[in-house]
């Protein structure tokens, strides 16, 4: 009988546990929508503040602006957007720069991500209004272990997103970015250069804004 009890507690607690994560979990993420779009011209300002501070804040300013494509150059202009290959459903290898001439929103996602998966709707959203003035790149991270091209392809069919979806198998395009963490989103203009991203899920007004940024 306690033995009994004693497992009924231990997975009672277990579940409130869970329960807590979880939803602490989705406060922290609102944080990302609306208001974590970040412009160049912002990346840049909190670089030099890092370079203020001391000799360790100018290191880390100066590995970012190697490794991190969101930082700007140092003359203030917009960086080029790191290039990269991926395929397509039918295997045809893409680049990111053939999409120059229009503006591009790139996304990072993989079926795995409960996160990616909830900001779906909205860019699909996005794409059906604005899919014949911008290229959307919806790059799904294909690293053959957690995620295959069989269950990408599942999960878009089974929400019937119409978005173009490309796969990092080389996993070229998250090395390029150093992705981290996804889902992320980065805005690049006509020209190829980076405007903006957003670091987390964003929503639909978010997208928007972004757009709005790359077409004006």
């Amino acid at each position: 009988m306690n033995k009994t009890i004693k497992l009924i507690a231990i997975v009672l607690i277990a579940v409130l546990a869970f329960i807590g994560v979880y939803y602490l979990y989705r406060s922290l993420s609102g944080r990302y929508a609306p208001d974590n779009l970040v412009t160049q011209d912002q990346k840049q300002d909190e670089t030099d503040q890092k370079d203020e501070t001391g000799t360790e804040g100018g290191r880390e300013s100066q590995n970012d602006s190697q490794d991190n494509p969101q930082n700007d150059s140092p003359d203030d202009e917009l960086s080029m957007a790191p290039d990269f290959s991926v395929f397509d459903a039918d295997g045809n290898r893409i680049k990111l720069s053939e999409m120059q001439g229009k503006p591009v929103v790139l996304n990072f996602w993989a079926s795995w991500c409960y996160y990616c998966k909830v900001e779906m709707p909205d860019f699909e959203e996005m794409y059906k209004k604005y899919g014949e003035e911008i290229h959307f790149m919806m790059v799904n991270l294909t690293d053959g272990i957690q995620e295959t091209m069989d269950s990408a392809k599942k999960h878009i069919s089974d929400n019937g997103y119409t978005f173009p979806v490309y796969f990092d198998t080389d996993s070229e395009a998250a090395m390029a970015y150093g992705i981290s963490g996804i889902p992320v989103t980065y805005f690049i203009n006509s020209e190829g250069n980076l405007v903006a991203y957003a670091s987390g899920m964003i929503n639909m007004e978010l997208i928007e804004k972004g757009i709005d940024m790359i077409t004006e």
